[in-house]
Parts: structure tokens; sequence; C-alpha cells
């Protein structure tokens, strides 16, 4: 599960552990965002502090996990080349999914590559609030008999978002129970989003 993740929040953990159980997956690997090329124009937190907030948020789930792949990596963070680099790290016998929402499965089209996506893994589309169509006409544009290669999860109705969140601290407002408590209070000690 990629994301920019700035920063995590309860939906991001509740998507998460619905689809683990929903697929019977073993683990989930959050993979925070290097620099990511849809937000290349905007202002996006240091990489270090929302690795560490992923790490603070997924600490108590013994099935989820964090990595640094994209972090590590320079450049432009691209998600073909993630899913490219865990295919050599965990072999062809490992099956991978990819879990996105429904906005970006629907937006797939302006990624790099997306036709190899469905080569590398199971691709996993979650409803979220206001996004609970997928255009399968755009899907089978981007590889053929993509529209039958995607598994489609229905997701929590939970109505919170990163940029909801970096608004509340910048005006002083509570972020409690938006966000795990450990990453709340990073938030607050590191004087996180207090500037927008």
């Amino acid at each position: 599960m990629g994301g920019t993740f700035d920063p995590i929040h309860m939906g991001h953990l509740l998507i998460a552990e619905d689809v683990r159980e929903a697929l019977d997956l073993d683990v989930v690997v959050f993979i925070p965002a290097g620099r990511p090329w849809l937000k290349a124009d905007q202002t996006v937190t240091e990489p270090e502090h929302r690795m560490a907030m992923v790490e603070l948020a997924v600490s108590s789930n013994p099935h989820f996990q964090v990595s640094d792949i994209e972090v590590r990596r320079p450049g432009l963070t691209y998600t073909v080349d993630t899913l490219q680099q865990l295919h050599q790290e965990y072999g062809p016998n490992t099956k991978k999914f990819l879990i996105l929402g429904m906005d970006s499965l629907n937006e797939l089209a302006r990624w790099r590559s997306p036709e190899r996506l469905f080569d590398l893994c199971v691709v996993v589309g979650v409803s979220r609030p206001g996004q609970e169509d997928i255009d399968l006409d755009n899907l089978e544009s981007l590889a053929e008999g993509a529209s039958d290669k995607v598994v489609l999860v229905s997701g929590p109705s939970v109505g919170i978002s990163g940029t909801d969140i970096r608004d509340r601290v910048a005006h002083g407002e509570s972020i409690k129970y938006r966000v795990p408590e450990f990453v709340e209070s990073y938030i607050l000690d590191h004087g996180l989003y207090t500037r927008q």
C-alpha cells in the first residue's frame, strides 16, 4: 500500500486492515512515497517524518510492515519501478497486491507504464466515500483483460484526509481520533503542519 502518508491516518489503517482480512493477506507493506511525481508541484513533508509516522502507526499490528524502498530511491517515485523491485526482492512465487483507492484506479492512465502493473501484481481497488465507481473501459484501454484482473473491495466510509488533518493542525484544531495517538504526538512534538 503506497502513498504520501502526509500524514498517515485512521482511514489508511482501516483500508489496509479491511483489505488484508478480505483477501486473507499475510502482510500489508506500507510504502511511503519518496518524491511522488503526481505531487511534484506541491510541498510534501520530508520523507523522514512521513516514514516515522507510518512506523508509529503500524507498530501494533503484526500483519503490517513499513518499507523505505521509495524513500531510498533517488529521483521521482513511480509505482511501476517499486513493483519491479519488489518482484525481484520477493521472487515470482510471492503473490503481490497493490492497494489503490478508486480515484487512483480511475487515473491509472496518467501513471508511468500502467499496463505493467497488471503483470507485476493483483490490483486491488478500494471504494471510498464519493469514489465507488470504476471505469472499466478506461482499464481495458490500458491493457487487454485488465478489468478482469482488478479485485474490488468495499472500503470503510470514513471521510478523513491528509489535507483536512494538515489544515486542522495549521488552525490549532484537534486531530484526535483522526490519526493514531502516537502519530498525533509526533506531529505536535515536531511542529509539523503548523504553517501552510
